[in-house]
């Protein structure tokens, strides 16, 4: 018999679908029935490939004693937080602030209004060194509520205010000049170099997650500043992190994080948004320095992502499972036997001295995961190929992980900007229709028109999550805004369709008009699209980095860009107001800033306008294109145009405007801080006027 998840959108929810469990979705029939029946809510968050979720699915809600049990004496709301990130933040926040620490699956008991009163994360079946069983806390929480209930409604409601106060860290201060920018940026360096692990790479002790954004905000300071320490800091933890074990070493991609200080061992869910962040800090790496690893890199990864997340509709998956058949790893760990069986005597004893295959193991009951700690050599990179090949052959033979093939709008806003920016720098032009492709889905799917602007003037809304071509019904939150304009921005720079350009506009509209707080940045969710639970407890308002930017310094960063293309005084001030209150706590917690620091570092850059004027079908035209992606000036935009396309139906975009040909032939113009250079027809030129040499076309 299934349950209420039956016929849920969200693959987690279905997951759950089967248990004894009564299981509601969030929404307005679960806190009517929790006030009709007088008993709190228990709202289990997770998400579909959380090996902890699924532990505590088949100790607990599996378990007919324990559902029994819950049924009797709560209201029980199973929440996917990748679909609604707003309820997940709010109550993240709650079990930080009680229990110091947070992570899911997440468990909190609540008033029949929401009001939470009692946090926690996984718990046992049995109570395990300290930690009390999952039907111990159920017994204490009913047991207060029957016998304490005032006091925990009174300490639902210190709760409720502690969470709803804003924060003093700065908002409403204003735009941050030049010189603030630069002090904030120089203090976050000396910062974090005192956090970096300068023998395994990387900052702090394990777990290790990858730190993308952190390392996209030192190669761009590299870039700008020729700060050598944080080069080298980024390039010490990108060649770590790829040779580790976190590193998918014969399929391509990585892993959520490694458990361990060295990258040896990951824990194996594989997510969209981590690969598409990595894909375009290993470019960026590549395009610095030309580095063989960094192309190996990216090359790989994406052609992982599009054989592993791409779903018939076009778009993007969410993440592969850490389980296979409720084994963490089974389908991805190796033992000496295994390679000698697939790759013969010969060939297997070479595998397991390269990929560190031993006897003893790296991982559990003796098996290894691979990891290249050293580069064979030239001469056998053929070798490596062939054993590459057939071990991935081997291995899709094995039970593979499951996916979670929703389409989460922000993720694929990332997957996007990566692979249309990594098709433009390598020339790789079936990239460039891979993200092309889910563009077209988040358009067509994802985006409506509905009457919330002005006097019910149509404005463009976003849905956050899609599946099998149908949009979910949780709205779309600030961070999805902001990836997905900044992917239509990237989409328009690589394609010279203008039509992503006004799409972009629309959504960055609707975010200045929806999500702007009148004390500076952004909330996390609309004005008119934040729940009515959460509204009585706190409108999310997340300045700090999690896996992903957070959706301020992601809206900043998308609206830097529009600025600079269209010229508008309007969106590069909302930049700067939004960027003042991450840069505030920057200097002393630069790992939770990495994207603000990035934004930082193009803001300072200029940024850079490159309009290139050429007809389409020009091989100039593509050169000149071709070295403004190559460069690594932090604060370049590209809009590309043809003369005779403009001159019969114009163009949209401000950059491109009054531009020419010069003496008939391709040209690039540059402009900086509102004064612009003689435009040139030479790509090498246009390389020296972005400041920096390019990564040359055959550099590997």
């Amino acid at each position: 018999m299934t349950n209420r998840l039956a016929s849920s959108t969200s693959p987690y929810l279905q997951q759950h679908a089967q248990n004894p469990v009564h299981w509601h979705e969030w929404g307005d029939d679960a806190f009517a029935e929790a006030r009709r029946r007088d008993v709190p809510l228990l709202v289990s968050i997770g998400y579909a490939s959380c090996h902890w979720c699924h532990v505590m699915a088949h100790e607990s809600f599996e378990d007919e004693a324990t559902a029994a049990y819950m049924n009797e004496h709560f209201v029980n709301v199973k929440v996917d937080r990748e679909e609604r990130p707003d309820v997940d933040a709010v109550y993240m926040a709650a079990t930080q602030a009680t229990t110091g620490q947070g992570g899911w699956p997440m468990t909190v008991f609540t008033t029949p209004d929401g009001h939470p009163f009692f946090c926690g994360t996984y718990y046992p079946p049995q109570p395990v060194g300290g930690l009390a069983s999952f039907r111990q806390v159920l017994e204490a929480v009913a047991d207060a509520w029957a016998t304490q209930r005032t006091d925990l409604e009174h300490n639902a409601g210190l709760l409720g205010g502690a969470l709803g106060a804003r924060p003093a860290i700065g908002p409403g201060q204003g735009p941050l000049s030049d010189a603030a920018l630069e002090a904030a940026t120089a203090a976050a360096r000396d910062e974090i170099t005192g956090d970096y692990d300068a023998q395994n790479g990387g900052f702090g002790a394990a777990p290790k997650f990858p730190p993308s954004m952190v390392l996209e905000w030192l190669l761009r300071r590299a870039a700008r500043a020729h700060d050598i320490v944080a080069m080298d800091m980024a390039e010490h933890t990108l060649t770590a992190m790829a040779r580790g074990g976190m590193a998918d070493q014969i399929g391509g991609g990585f892993a959520r994080y490694s458990v361990d200080a060295r990258w040896t061992v990951p824990h194996f869910e594989k997510m969209l948004e981590d690969n598409a962040l990595l894909l375009r800090v290993y470019l960026h790496w590549w395009r610095a320095s030309g580095s063989a690893l960094a192309l190996d890199v990216v090359e790989r990864t994406a052609r992982w992502m599009t054989r592993a997340l791409h779903t018939d509709q076009g778009a993007f998956a969410s993440s592969l499972d850490a389980d296979t058949d409720g084994v963490e790893g089974l389908t991805y760990v190796w033992t000496p036997a295994q390679l000698v069986e697939v790759l013969g005597e010969e060939d297997g004893a070479w595998a397991a001295e390269v990929y560190g295959v031993t006897e003893a193991g790296t991982f559990e009951h003796g098996t290894s995961v691979l990891q290249l700690r050293h580069d064979p050599g030239a001469d056998a990179a053929e070798r490596l190929a062939s054993v590459r090949r057939r071990l991935l052959k081997a291995r899709r033979a094995r039970p593979q992980p499951d996916r979670d093939d929703k389409v989460v709008a922000a993720w694929n806003g990332l997957a996007i900007t990566a692979m249309a920016e990594a098709g433009a720098v390598l020339g790789h032009r079936k990239w460039v229709g891979v993200a092309l492709r889910a563009a077209v889905l988040l358009d067509t799917v994802h985006l409506r028109s509905e009457p919330t602007g002005p006097n019910g003037a149509p404005q463009t809304r976003l849905m956050r999550t899609s599946r099998d071509g149908a949009a979910g019904s949780a709205p779309g939150v600030l961070a999805d805004y902001a990836h997905v304009a900044e992917a239509f921005l990237t989409l328009y720079s690589v394609t010279d369709d203008e039509h992503w350009f006004v799409r972009a506009g629309e959504l960055l509209d609707t975010v200045l008009s929806h999500f702007a707080d009148d004390e500076g940045g952004f909330f996390d969710t609309a004005d008119d699209r934040t729940d009515p639970v959460l509204a009585r407890l706190q409108r999310p308002h997340e300045i700090a980095d999690g896996p992903a930017p957070s959706g301020q310094s992601a809206a900043a960063a998308a609206l830097l860009t529009y600025s600079a293309l269209s010229g508008s005084a309007r969106h590069r001030q909302a930049a700067e107001l939004a960027l003042a209150a991450p840069l505030a706590i920057a200097p002393r917690a630069p790992r939770a800033c990495g994207w603000a620091l990035a934004t930082a570092e193009a803001m300072l850059d200029g940024p850079v306008q490159v309009a290139v004027i050429g007809r389409d079908l020009d091989p100039s035209t593509a050169e000149l294109a071709q070295a403004a992606w190559r460069s690594t000036a932090p604060g370049a935009v590209l809009a590309v145009g043809d003369p005779e396309r403009m001159e019969v139906v114009g163009t949209r975009v401000p950059l491109l405007q009054g531009r020419t040909l010069v003496d008939g032939l391709a040209a690039a113009y540059v402009c900086r801080g509102f004064v612009c250079d003689l435009p040139t027809t030479q790509p090498a030129q246009l390389v020296r006027a972005l400041g920096g040499a390019a990564t040359a076309p055959g550099a590997r």
